[in-house]
């Protein structure tokens, strides 16, 4: 399972641009954090102890329990916006997480077995669509990654999102059809490889139309 981030957090009085304009002037990030039928709150973030997971490419999957005010905030990153120009950490919304809630993350794909791939033995390329999968899942058993076996595959052939195994109690978010994850493409050099670029790419295409994650709109502090 994905793991526990612990932060420590300042309560912030007041919202509004001056107020994060001067909270990111102090070091820190402003921070709202909303959801499971309560008030929102408003708090700031130390910009290291926050930047050191942000960095890491898999915050927005992780639980990360907010202590603040004397109390322990279950929650995930719903939302970071970063500067423009200095790619800076700006602002973070968090969804509050409620018992036995349920939400949408993006797990990161794990391809198992290269070497007993029969494809890509005799020469040919491994050609990823999605490098991570939309799945349905409790707040407590985020996944940190899917396996997708290639042993066995030969030329030609794909992985499909009903080809998974999917931990307990998680579902596919995208359920209407029956997406394409990976291809193993024909050997380099010839016009078979232009095919299989050309129907991997349109298989791309047709598949961004993915089912959207729970979400909110984040306050204006630009």
């Amino acid at each position: 399972m994905a793991e526990i981030v612990v932060l420590e957090a300042n309560v912030r009085e007041r919202g509004g641009k001056g107020a994060a304009r001067a909270i990111r002037n102090s070091g820190r990030v402003p921070a709202v954090i909303y959801g499971d039928k309560q008030d929102p709150i408003l708090v700031s973030f130390g910009y290291q102890d926050l930047a050191k997971h942000v960095n890491t490419g898999r915050f927005m999957s992780m639980l990360v329990e907010v202590h603040v005010g004397g109390d322990e905030v279950r929650s995930i990153a719903r939302d970071i916006q970063f500067d423009p120009v200095r790619d800076t950490i700006q602002h973070v919304d968090f969804l509050r997480l409620g018992k036995g809630a349920r939400i949408v993350v993006e797990v990161a794909c794990n391809f198992l077995n290269e070497d007993e791939c029969k494809g890509l033995s005799a020469g040919g390329t491994l050609n990823v669509v999605r490098y991570e999968i939309e799945m349905d899942v409790r707040a407590t058993q985020i996944p940190e990654s899917i396996d997708v076996d290639l042993a066995g595959l030969e030329i030609g052939d794909s992985v499909h999102g009903s080809d998974l195994t999917l931990p307990e109690g998680a579902t596919l978010a995208i359920d209407d059809r029956d997406f394409t994850i990976c291809t193993i493409a024909a050997p380099s050099g010839g016009a078979d490889e232009e095919e299989d670029a050309a129907a991997a790419a349109a298989a791309a295409e047709g598949e961004e139309a993915a089912a959207d994650g729970e979400g909110a709109t984040s306050e204006s502090e630009d």
